[in-house]
């Protein structure tokens, strides 16, 4: 292993120690009874399978010596990603009858799609939906009648929220089954030129419209590496997904049959057949590491910095910021999909893909190989690809080298030594940034602040010509309390204007950028938030502030004395009001700090320690 990676992860093990000893008893305490709806009363067994659909389920299901697998799934048709999981419950119940189990639908998790709803309110509910999504997910699960689960989701908070759920009853064995990505459309730096032109106003609505149809045009998760597509890359390097599965296209053979062989590799982790193999004890210490460096080699989504942490958490493991900094600046950069490259996911996958990365990952020290995985013990069988011969599934070794090294490359040809998440610090508080895409010139701006309480009134800004010099935008009052911290994408391509103008110019905000943050250096989830008084509710317009990705400086120049007396600057009046948001203001209330996971379950999972 390289040093630098084993000494996290032994750091790691120790802070975990005591909340990850009593969650693994916990688990424990669950698995000892053998399956619970052996235990049920006769009335309540009879409520739990009066609507299986076959009279032979319901005889299984009597015999405590077949499986019964939860299918918890974030169908539904409006989201392009999602689509495609209309078809898998029956897919996957046939081909559990076929081993002698039986499958239930369990329950739905929501899901809401960023892309819909970015820049207007309902955004404000996308990372809440990670919590609701974990307590669905626990709700499916309570009726204590499963002995496995397979968990059906792909994009932003879903796995997120489904991995927190799935952790509270991680002494079930559990398989999560991507749905693929849709077919490439129009090229990327095609799409990223129509937009910017728009925010000239040199495009049309029409212009921009048929761009992003032609991007966004068929069911399929999006093919650009935002959050959704590092969900994947992320959950595979887990060892959660079958080997090479995450990005076999939908509605393909292929794709159907790795449906059919999750449904049945769960059932061969279950108690009944003799390899007892629980989600918690592939999800540790060691695997929490391994997404940390697969999110870094892949310049994945800055959304991770708040999921991995939560997610972790809810398996007992206490991660940080610092911890997922250190493992990347050790990790080099091996990808380039869009926004960090003009290829897409499609691409990616056919040049070497995730099998590729786990092998040159591997041979580099950067992985820790000797994990649990679905598949069992060790990570190397995740360098296989699958394949059909004859109709059947086989697996074989995948690509010694990568296809195209401008979009894969292995460790020893990077296209950077490190993986580009730094830690940002100073007197006004401490964030994040990815610099993967940011060019070396843009990578230190020390410019006059121009502070804002949301970006719509950026972008009007922008519309009125007031933003034609170098400036740091501070946008605040969109930290997790405050509003949810939706994502600010749409400041992407107004900020990417005046850079490309000539113009020095850096993203300060309490908010989320995501994975599609791009070339603009951005200072993200800083916290504390403003809205709990953090020091970006002080800062005004003219402040000179210096926000370094180099040596990690987030830092107004204002003398420190003058800074701390000024009287803060309070929130707009109506914040969390309208599209539903009312019904929210209790789970904001209750988030964490940013670092923490910007969860709601934060301080009941620490109470365990």
């Amino acid at each position: 292993m390289h040093p630098r990676i084993q000494e996290v992860t032994e750091r790691l093990i120790e802070r975990s120690r005591p909340t990850r000893e009593r969650y693994l008893a916990q688990m424990a305490g669950a698995a000892s009874d053998g399956p619970q709806r052996g235990k049920l009363q006769c009335a309540n067994f009879a409520h739990g399978v009066a609507g299986c659909a076959s009279t032979s389920d319901k005889q299984q299901l009597r015999l405590m010596n077949e499986a019964n697998v939860a299918i918890v799934s974030a169908y539904n048709d409006m989201l392009s990603a999602h689509q495609p999981y209309e078809h898998f419950p029956e897919i996957i119940k046939q081909a559990l009858r076929e081993v002698g189990s039986v499958g239930q639908f369990a329950g739905g998790v929501p899901a809401m799609c960023d892309g819909v709803t970015q820049g207007d309110p309902g955004m404000e509910m996308s990372l809440a939906s990670r919590e609701v999504i974990a307590m669905a997910t626990a709700i499916a699960l309570s009726h204590n009648m499963f002995d496995a689960a397979l968990y059906l989701g792909i994009c932003d908070k879903i796995i997120p929220g489904l991995m927190i759920g799935a952790l509270r009853f991680g002494h079930l064995p559990a398989v999560f089954v991507p749905g693929g990505p849709m077919p490439s459309g129009i090229p990327n730096k095609q799409k990223a030129e129509v937009r910017q032109r728009y925010a000239e106003g040199k495009a049309s609505r029409e212009e921009l419209l048929e761009s992003e149809m032609l991007s966004y045009h068929s069911p399929g998760t999006c093919t650009f590496y935002g959050t959704a597509n590092t969900n994947q890359v992320v959950m595979e390097i887990m060892g959660l997904h079958l080997p090479g599965s995450s990005f076999v296209n939908p509605y393909t053979p292929l794709r159907d049959e790795l449906t059919r062989e999750a449904a049945r590799q769960v059932t061969r982790l279950t108690p009944q057949s003799g390899n007892y193999l629980p989600l918690c004890k592939i999800v540790d210490e060691k695997s929490i590491i391994n997404s940390v460096v697969a999110l870094n080699a892949t310049g994945g989504s800055t959304n991770h910095t708040l999921h991995i942490p939560a997610f972790a958490q809810a398996a007992g493991i206490q991660l940080t910021w610092q911890d997922m900094a250190d493992v990347s600046a050790v990790t080099p950069t091996l990808a380039k999909v869009y926004p960090n490259g003009q290829a897409d996911v499609n691409h990616f996958h056919a040049c070497g893909g995730v099998p590729f990365m786990v092998r040159t990952l591997l041979d580099a020290g950067l992985l820790h190989e000797d994990v649990f995985t679905v598949m069992g013990k060790g990570l190397k069988q995740y360098t296989q690809e699958p394949f059909l011969e004859e109709g059947k599934l086989v697996w074989r070794e995948g690509p010694q080298g990568s296809l195209d090294e401008t979009i894969l490359r292995p460790v020893e040809r990077a296209f950077s030594p490190e993986g580009g998440l730094r830690v940002l610090e100073g007197n006004l508080g401490r964030g994040v940034t990815k610099i993967s895409a940011v060019a070396p010139e843009h990578r230190v701006v020390e410019a006059p602040a121009r502070v804002f309480s949301d970006q719509a009134e950026l972008a009007q800004a922008f519309k009125n010509a007031e933003l034609e010099r170098d400036f740091v935008a501070v946008v605040r009052f969109q930290g997790p309390k405050a509003n949810g911290m939706p994502e600010l994408h749409k400041l992407t391509p107004f900020l990417g204007v005046l850079q490309d103008r000539g113009h020095k110019v850096a993203l300060v905000t309490d908010g989320r950028m995501s994975g599609a943050s791009g070339k603009v250096p951005a200072a993200i989830h800083v916290s504390p938030e403003a809205l709990d008084g953090g020091p970006l509710c002080r800062v005004r317009d003219g402040d000179i502030i210096r926000v370094d990705g180099e040596t990690g400086e987030l830092r107004v120049l204002v003398d420190q004395a003058e800074f701390d007396s000024r009287e803060r600057v309070m929130a707009p009046s109506d914040l969390g009001i309208g599209c539903g948001r009312e019904l929210f203001g209790f789970l904001r209330s209750a988030f964490s700090p940013a670092e923490k996971g910007a969860s709601v379950f934060t301080e009941e999972l620490e109470a365990l320690k």
